[in-house]
């Protein structure tokens, strides 16, 4: 398995796992717009845009990762915000997730960029267990304007 970044002949596999992981977080059944819109997003190659990683097994995509990098009041150098996570269902305890996330820690090492944060929902038992392995919990708790 490799962690390389998304290009153009993979959307199919990355909309599939794509719209698992939409699934997963009760967001089914979104349309084939929003698939277009986020992959012409991430394989235009603006750097102030999302960018995504994926976990490659001789050609089977096992997971996706997409991140972005920000500016911070309080870092000059900007920050890096890991927002999707993904692993593929058959490929859940290979290394998948640690993988792409090492892969996003290079990433952000390569942009000068060295913090990297990202949010996960509580009952995330399974991703919260790597996380607590490959990270450092805080105690902020996020909340949302009501719409």
């Amino acid at each position: 398995m490799i962690v390389r970044p998304l290009r153009t002949e993979d959307k199919d596999q990355w909309q599939a796992l794509y719209d698992a992981y939409h699934s997963f977080y009760d967001r089914p059944g979104l349309p084939q717009e929003f698939f277009d819109a986020a992959f012409a997003r991430l394989t235009a190659g603006d750097p102030g845009d999302f960018h995504c990683l994926v976990a490659d097994d001789g050609g089977a995509l096992l997971g996706l990762t997409h991140y972005v990098f920000h500016p911070h009041l309080w870092f000059p150098e900007g920050t890096c915000y890991l927002q999707d996570l993904f692993t593929a269902d058959g490929a859940r305890g290979r290394g998948v997730g640690r993988a792409l996330i090492q892969g996003v820690y290079a990433a952000a090492d390569a942009a000068g960029r060295p913090r990297v944060y990202w949010l996960t929902q509580e009952f995330n038992y399974a991703g919260r267990m790597l996380y607590d392995r490959v990270g450092v919990r805080t105690p902020f708790i996020r909340y949302n304007r009501p719409l």
